[in-house]
């Protein structure tokens, strides 16, 4: 058995050092070192997408990721994307468009929309359904999914509108 090793991590903008074996997956480094348990584990063959996390921005399955390769980057959970005060508008949304049942699913969803609305504010729905192909939900049709992401894109994109039209912020 390799011994384990004092690593870093930088998870939701708080560096956290932790002792990690060199096969250690992130979502065992996650869920059972650092108890972030909104990440889930389900099929641990990279096929569900319940346990992505965003990695410098960018959608990951932490069950297919060593841990030793997340050491200098910026891991984000779906407890990082939640802000003290409540839900994000992306959570909100996938809550008011019904787009959860029994909710396994929902934190994967959530992580790989919010990669995929700070690429692209405004998504067709072609290009929603391509984000979320590597995510997996049994109880749902997807439709309710795909409404929520939409409809937090419009909320994002308005609540990013400057009040002053003076301000030269373009959203397309």
């Amino acid at each position: 058995m390799n011994p384990k090793k004092l690593m870093t991590f930088r998870v939701n903008g708080t560096e956290r050092q932790v002792a990690v074996q060199p096969n250690d997956i992130l979502l065992d480094v996650l869920r059972e070192t650092l108890n972030l348990t909104g990440t889930k584990r389900g099929c641990d063959m990279g096929t569900c997408g319940c346990c992505t996390v965003l990695i410098d921005g960018e959608a990951r399955l932490s069950c297919l990721t060593l841990a030793a390769s997340a050491v200098g980057h910026e891991v984000t959970t779906i407890e990082g994307v939640t802000p003290p005060e409540g839900m994000s508008p992306l959570q909100k949304s996938f809550s008011e468009a019904g787009g959860t049942q029994c909710g396994f699913c929902t934190s994967g969803f959530v992580m790989t929309a919010t990669a995929l609305l700070d690429n692209v504010p405004d998504p067709t729905e072609h290009e929603i359904r391509e984000a979320i192909s590597g995510n997996m939900c049994r109880c749902t049709g997807y439709v309710k999914i795909i409404e929520a992401i939409q409809r937090a894109g419009t909320q994002m994109r308005v609540e990013r509108v400057p009040a002053d039209p003076s301000e030269k912020e373009v959203i397309s």
